[in-house]
């Protein structure tokens, strides 16, 4: 673990500004000076974030090494015995939670030995102290190591609940993230007697946030546009606010919610504290953090490795069988308990999980289309046991907190090294072990390169049960079936088959097995032998060229990496004062794609023009039907060209003097792409050249419509 100042490049200041070094030596992890706070919060800690989980663990391990001497638990012990202590007794025996050294709150404390921590993860220990003293700070830790306690429990000591208006505003990149933080809060803040919160995101009406705002929420947790609506319509007022929190910056970069969250940040007042974690730190963090932050201390969970040594990590070449068989196979064969299943879109969870549920399996989807009620109630059931798999995306996995999960399938191997990391977090929690799986096509191995890489591990190689492992297993199971099925009352059933043989003098074996032939639904029980192909060693497959046909990505797998962008119409535009990362940061959020995917976009006065991928169409039709930018309804539909309003089109714009414009009264878009030949296999391969555009003279080049 390292803890310094980058930013401001003065480590003198910051020791002489820390309130909370009791001694003048160096600033240590878990040295705070003794305040004495109000006890007005008694706290539970978050349920959906553990206080110390799995992967804390694996990092304080590795960080305990890198710590000064001064660092350890006997120094920090004999460094709060010689401190001076203000008003709380001196403890005459070790104390048996080591929260006590942040001298916390009693209802603070109540809470985290009511919960059962006992130790602080190293994020925890570090940051806690430095948010207690105002200080603006600067987290960066993996996903799993506690990061939303260690900003909830200082924050919430130091709450005044007899104020009712917004004091600390916590802005995450996902809904699902934003229920998790305020859920933590909830839970951390149960004693607190007043206390209010306001939970802000897309996909809830605006009713039930506008009601948790009047009755003076202390706390707001929000993803950054429905946030900025809300101080756009005056809902939310941030001029007493004293802490900001932006959980996860890297992700809200990734997914194109910087700008959103910069216009936030110049909305709130100057002197106020200010707490950035993020996973990464990209180059833009970083000037997000020179901008922002006010002589901030930067701590950093150092890790050997992303990924936590108590998750084993595999990988299959796709040979042999498709993947949805080869995820069968994996089910049946492996030792589970509950199963989360990574796909990359949306109709892909729905296509999975339908596909397993006809097998036999307990699966259900979650996505951005399922409403938040039904999304929340699918985690609830994965959660107590009574749902066993679940495939999802990664959007809507983000945040996802149960225990019980067992394994990560990885069934679309994804892009980059983070979302991964994030994917496997999903397990391995709770002091539990973990298994994360990927499906590899041979076209994407250099993807699984980049993952080992980065990750600092290897992978093992797995092989799937062959044939007649599943068989044996099958048998296992079905005979395991029939001796429960004995201790059962079966005598009704007994005398009835009985009568059966008597009257039909058939021999009680037949009987037998015609009702184990029922029980199976007249499917069928065992597998025929594997295709060759399944059993060839991964390094002689990759090398066969008859097996690389085999072993090319799928359709479904081509479209997910080549979708065609189509021109669609909003209703918002420049006079709403809409800019593109809002429009960008709507779409993103609301309609669960990856900013990405989202093409070139135009604004006019009074609308705007966006490309967006055709694949996705319904998804998005439905996921924007009640979206709002600037508070202005979205109406997304397909644009025409000549649609609506032809005035509204030539409003947007200045007309150059050319006298050219199209159908709807837009320039033409200028291209730099090379006219492309007749039967181009593109987005444009539809466009008739042999169609004549429209306007009072024929420009001296033609422009593709939409290009």
């Amino acid at each position: 673990m390292t803890l310094h100042s980058p930013l401001a490049d003065n480590n003198a200041d910051h020791a002489s500004a820390d309130a909370a070094a009791p001694t003048s030596t160096p600033m240590t992890l878990g040295m705070a000076a003794p305040r004495t706070l109000e006890p007005k919060a008694e706290q539970a800690d978050e349920s959906s974030t553990p206080l110390s989980d799995p992967s804390s663990s694996q990092i304080s391990s590795e960080a305990s090494s890198e710590v000064t001497p001064e660092v350890s638990e006997t120094s920090l012990e004999e460094a709060s015995e010689e401190a001076p202590v203000a008003e709380a007794p001196v403890a005459e025996e070790e104390p048996s939670n080591h929260f006590a050294q942040f001298d916390l709150p009693e209802s603070v404390m109540a809470a985290i030995e009511k919960s059962g921590y006992t130790e602080p993860t190293p994020i925890q220990e570090a940051m806690i102290p430095h948010v207690l003293a105002g200080r603006d700070v600067l987290g960066q830790a993996q996903t799993g190591t506690g990061k939303t306690a260690a900003f909830a429990l200082p924050l919430l000591s130091g709450l005044n609940t007899h104020q009712r208006h917004p004091q600390i505003l916590v802005l995450t990149p996902t809904r699902e993230l934003a229920i998790q933080v305020s859920d933590a809060f909830s839970t951390y803040g149960r004693g607190l007697s007043g206390l209010r919160m306001a939970t802000l995101y897309g996909g809830q009406g605006y009713d039930t946030q506008l009601r948790q705002l009047r009755k003076g929420a202390q706390i707001v947790v929000g993803t950054p546009g429905r946030v900025m609506d809300h101080m756009r319509k005056g809902s939310l007022a941030v001029d007493d606010l004293q802490t900001l929190v932006l959980d996860e910056a890297d992700e809200m970069l990734r997914m194109g919610f910087i700008e959103d969250v910069e216009w936030v940040l110049d909305q709130i007042p100057d002197e106020r504290q200010l707490a950035l974690f993020s996973a990464t730190m990209p180059s833009a963090i970083h000037r997000l953090a020179r901008k922002y932050l006010q002589n901030p201390v930067e701590i950093k969970i150092d890790a050997k490795q992303l990924t936590a040594d108590n998750v084993r990590q595999r990988w299959w070449l796709v040979r042999g069988f498709d993947k949805r068989t080869a995820l069968v196979r994996l089910l049946e064969g492996e030792d589970t308990d509950g199963v989360l299943i990574f796909v990359r879109t949306k109709s892909d969870t729905v296509k999975v999980s339908d596909f397993l549920a006809n097998k036999g399996f307990q699966s259900v989807p979650l996505n951005g289309d399922m409403p938040q009620n039904q999304r929340e109630q699918t985690i609830e059931r994965l959660r107590s046991g009574k749902l066993n798999i679940v495939v999802a995306t990664d959007v809507a996995a983000r945040g996802l907190d149960v225990q019980r999960i067992s394994h990560v399938i990885n069934y679309d191997i994804p892009f980059d090294s983070e979302s991964y990391v994030h994917r496997i977090g999903r397990t391995g929690r709770a002091g539990r072990s973990g298994d994360a799986i990927l499906f590899v096509n041979r076209s994407e191995m250099h993807l699984l390169r980049n993952l080992q890489q980065h990750a600092g591990n290897q992978f093992e190689t797995l092989e799937l049960p062959n044939a007649e492992a599943i068989n044996q297993k099958r048998v296992q199971r079905f005979e395991t079936q029939i001796t429960r099925s004995l201790e059962k009352d079966i005598e009704f059933y007994k005398y009835m088959v009985m009568e059966y043989v008597r009257e039909n003098e058939v021999e009680l074996e037949e009987v037998a097995g015609a009702l184990a032939y029922m029980a199976q639904g007249g499917k069928g029980f065992l597998l025929p032998p594997d295709p060759p192909e399944v059993s060839e060693p991964v390094e002689k497959a990759l090398l066969n060229k008859k097996s690389r046909k085999k072993t090319m990505a799928t359709r479904e797998d081509r479209e997910a990496l080549d979708k065609g962008l189509v021109t669609y119409r909003i209703e918002v535009g420049r006079r709403h004062g809409a800019n593109p990362s809002q429009i960008v940061g709507a779409i993103a959020n609301e309609g669960q794609i990856h900013s990405r995917k989202i093409g070139r976009i135009k604004i006019f006065t009074d609308f705007s023009l966006v490309d967006l991928p055709q694949s996705q169409e319904t998804e998005l039709m439905r996921a924007l039907s009640n979206t709002e930018v600037s508070g202005q309804a979205l109406n997304l539909r397909r644009d025409t060209g000549g649609g609506g309003n032809s005035s509204s089109y030539s409003a947007g714009f200045k007309d150059s003097g050319s006298g050219y414009k199209d159908k709807g009264g837009r320039p033409p878009r200028r291209s730099k792409v090379p006219p492309l030949s007749k039967g181009s296999g593109s987005k444009f391969s539809s466009y008739n050249s042999s169609k004549p555009f429209a306007g009072n003279k024929k420009p001296k080049k033609q422009h593709r419509k939409g290009f």
